[in-house]
């Protein structure tokens, strides 16, 4: 089993885990999954399983932004066009 980073540690990466940025950011891991499933945090996969990695300042800078939308009522699909361009 791969061993968990210390919250200190995790402070200083550019790149973050699922997990990680959750925990973070103090939302549950289905909160991240469910927003980047979306589209809407962004992420880059590396590695030979390409794992999502979230670079931590960006990411949790968008995280931060959708909860607050979310807390001032507006819905996914305003959240979603007022983040993705098409």
């Amino acid at each position: 089993m791969p061993h968990k980073r210390d919250l200190a540690v995790v402070k200083t990466l550019d790149f973050l885990k699922m997990s990680e940025l959750a925990e973070l950011n103090g939302v549950r891991y289905s909160t991240i999954k469910y927003y980047a499933e979306l589209g809407l945090l962004p992420f880059e996969q590396k590695g030979k399983r390409l794992a999502k990695y979230y670079p931590r300042l960006e990411a949790s800078k968008r995280l931060k932004a959708i909860l607050k939308l979310r807390e001032q009522g507006d819905t996914v699909p305003e959240i979603i066009s007022q983040f993705i361009k098409k």
